[in-house]
């Protein structure tokens, strides 16, 4: 049975994959994107399928789709340190005003709502690995707090939408996740190392590099999302593969798997930067039936041959492309 699906965040890096995937299984798909971090490049293959329309829109503002919908995948926020950073304000709007309308779509439409929340709401974690009922070490104030609040007071909104108006939400909490269409100026550390390697330059490391992160490709993330989204699961889920490296191991990869000469260097360790970071990723397992199933280096050597395909540059489209695309706003909406 197939279904029709809203998008929020639908032209960034995560949402696009989302919106391939489901259209692929015959869902229609309504992304919404206001182009602050998504880019129309993304889903420009996508174009052509008369189940796929883009509304370049800010959930911020408001969420009006006409007609039916069975699933808001609410996916729109800055996510990497460089735009929440550059963004604060409008990444904790997101959060809170954005989850809201969002929320009260799926409402209004008696659809099922998955929040794409985050494994930053587990701070610095003290716990290790995170479980989902981990409440996490969370600097308010500091300048990660931006993205990392933002994100529990969405989880908050969500399970307060479905303690008091019934919506059959969900939330998934995403560990860090890698592949095609990442910026490869984002700020975070796969595409840093990739770009930096292939370009020959220097790759950076924060601190002394021994902090951890796990990494899980994209393909494993949605299919992840996706089964969340099918099921009756409420959450909160992790998704995520419990694959954990250190930094400075990670980088010496990039640099073997592109052949590059480049010299690992180290720069200064950001402010609340955490210091371990992986998934008990049982729940999923259990109740969704999911585990990835990429091995990491075949998703860091698909990453590399799509960076080296698009030669490390922003994947800008001719103003026509971009405006065909564009104009193709859901009916009664007015595409920007």
């Amino acid at each position: 049975m197939t279904s029709r699906v809203v998008v929020t965040g639908g032209a960034g890096f995560l949402g696009s994959h989302l919106c391939e995937t489901l259209l692929a299984r015959g869902d229609t798909v309504v992304a919404v994107d206001n182009l602050c971090t998504g880019r129309v490049s993304n889903v420009a293959a996508l174009q052509d399928n008369p189940r796929f329309t883009l509304v370049t829109a800010d959930v911020v503002d408001g969420l009006q789709i006409d007609g039916p919908v069975d699933t808001v995948l609410h996916f729109a926020s800055p996510a990497s340190p460089v735009d929440y950073l550059r963004l604060p304000i409008e990444t904790l709007r997101v959060g809170s005003q954005g989850t809201m309308h969002a929320l009260d779509l799926a409402r209004d439409k008696a659809a099922r709502f998955v929040l794409a929340s985050t494994s930053e709401v587990y701070g610095d974690p003290e716990i290790h690995p995170q479980r989902e009922d981990y409440w996490g070490n969370v600097n308010p104030v500091g300048p990660r707090g931006v993205y990392d609040e933002a994100k529990r007071f969405g989880e908050a909104m969500t399970m307060a939408y479905r303690a008091t108006y019934g919506v059959d939400t969900a939330i998934v909490r995403i560990f860090n996740t890698f592949g095609p269409r990442m910026r490869p100026n984002d700020g975070r550390a796969i595409p840093n190392f990739i770009r930096q390697a292939l370009a020959g330059e220097p790759v950076t490391v924060s601190g002394d590099g021994l902090q951890t992160r796990s990494i899980c490709y994209v393909d494993d993330l949605v299919a992840g999302i996706v089964a969340l989204a099918d099921s009756s699961e409420p959450g909160p889920i992790n998704i995520g593969n419990p694959h954990e490296i250190s930094m400075l191991d990670l980088a010496g990869w990039v640099v073997k798997l592109t052949n590059s000469r480049s010299p690992v260097v180290h720069i200064e360790r950001p402010v609340d930067d955490p210091t371990v970071r992986r998934p008990d990723a049982t729940k999923a397992q259990q109740v969704l039936g999911w585990s990835p199933r990429v091995e990491i280096e075949d998703g860091l050597e698909r990453t590399i041959a799509w960076f080296r395909k698009h030669e490390v540059a922003d994947q800008a489209l001719s103003p026509e492309q971009t405006q065909r695309i564009l104009t193709r706003g859901e009916p009664g909406q007015p595409a920007d």
